[in-house]
């Protein structure tokens, strides 16, 4: 799934409009235009067609993050990562939602899906720890159908 995919599904699950992407991201520090943006949700081979980072797709989860929680106290936007991992992307939408374990296994119940909660921590954990486990495509895009479903 490429980070265009996770933007649109998101997108979707979400209910949000361009402006408001573009707006998240705006949060961070950086301007998008909502051409831009329009852009980003095209299927590949689509005329117009841009590739989004996985910068720019975690300035967008951090502008979600802002949006829905507030800012950080000293009101600095955090940096960016340059490589984001499903594991990242799960961990930002946990905050960003303020799920628990409980509403992940509801969103994860959604898309008819059966994840352990030792399994779901293990994805939460910091990588090199025992326990880390990489968070693997059809569990993110499990978790994202899930999430469409539980807000359809």
């Amino acid at each position: 799934m490429t980070n265009n995919d996770k933007l649109r599904r998101l997108r979707y699950a979400l209910k949000i409009t361009d402006t408001q992407v573009a707006e998240a991201i705006a949060r961070t520090g950086e301007e998008t235009p909502r051409t831009r943006v329009e852009s980003w949700l095209k299927r590949e081979g689509e005329a117009g067609y841009l590739e989004i980072s996985d910068s720019t797709l975690c300035r967008f989860l951090d502008g979600l993050i802002i949006e829905r929680r507030g800012a950080r106290p000293d009101g600095s936007p955090p940096e960016p990562l340059a490589f984001l991992s499903n594991n990242e992307v799960l961990k930002k939408l946990r905050i960003a939602l303020e799920l628990r374990d409980d509403d992940l296994m509801a969103i994860f119940k959604e898309a008819d899906f059966v994840v352990s909660k030792a399994e779901l921590s293990s994805f939460f954990r910091k990588e090199g720890h025992r326990n880390y486990r990489k968070c693997p495509e059809q569990v993110l895009r499990k978790f994202l159908v899930g999430l469409s479903n539980q807000s359809a």
